[in-house]
């Protein structure tokens, strides 16, 4: 496409790995950087969560050690899955007020192995149409990818990664993210003015969870928006 330089590269979650990379690997072209919620390498709990998520899907026999292309494949091992990730999303204050103990479509406990509770129903219905529209072998592979991300690993240590970064950064989290919080992100701005470049963190307070990347997009464009005011600069052709 002959295009040379980014003005912004931005992403949330495993897009924010993906901005990191972009700065290391090709500072020469990017102009700014937006990582939101995200983190420059997965923690032994990220890890944890994935690895759970992973043996509910190897653990079906549907999966065939992969081989299940000629039939459904491992529906229900990749739905308990998702509703593992999923609950990582959200966060304990806006499961309390979306949910609560409020029971689905009765007024008692059934006492048995049935669904009682309104978040018991939801976390279902998010594995259920998540098989759907997702290959288990890609969840494997992709939650393995999430966990082998490590910016650092090929430099001295994590304000070396960033001494070739050119640009500048606005980090932003979320109060209540528990999969990627507050402080992972933070710690990213602290590695980039280390390494002398140019790093700004906003943490938006939010109970949305780590889920709060996409649903807090008015807080977000505000920063946004002044950012890459701030940070747009001409590029003067030599042609």
């Amino acid at each position: 496409l002959g295009i040379k330089s980014l003005l912004c590269v931005a992403g949330g979650s495993m897009g924010g790995m993906q901005v990191l990379e972009w700065t290391v690997s090709h500072p020469e072209c990017v102009r700014s950087a937006i990582p939101i919620a995200t983190t420059w390498r997965h923690s032994a709990q990220q890890i944890a969560f994935n690895e759970v998520a992973r043996q509910a899907v190897i653990a079906d026999p549907a999966w065939n050690q992969g081989d299940y292309y000629d039939s459904e494949g491992p529906r229900l091992g990749l739905a308990v899955g998702r509703m593992v990730g999923h609950i990582t999303y959200l966060s304990d204050k806006g499961m309390e007020a979306k949910f609560g103990r409020r029971l689905r479509g009765k007024e008692k406990y059934g006492y048995d192995l049935s669904i009682d509770f309104e978040v018991e129903s939801y976390l279902k219905h998010q594995g259920s149409s998540f098989v759907d529209r997702f290959d288990a072998n890609s969840f494997l592979y992709v939650t393995k990818a999430l966990d082998y991300f490590d910016l650092g690993e090929r430099f001295e240590n994590m304000t070396d990664a960033f001494r070739n970064a050119k640009c500048p950064f606005l980090v932003i989290a979320f109060s209540s993210d528990w999969l990627y919080p507050p402080y992972q992100n933070k710690s990213i701005a602290e590695f980039v003015r280390r390494a002398g470049g140019d790093a700004t963190f906003c943490e938006i307070s939010s109970d949305y969870g780590h889920d709060a990347f996409l649903l807090e997009y008015e807080q977000q464009a505000s920063l946004i928006t002044a950012f890459l005011e701030r940070s747009q600069r001409p590029v003067h052709s030599h042609a």
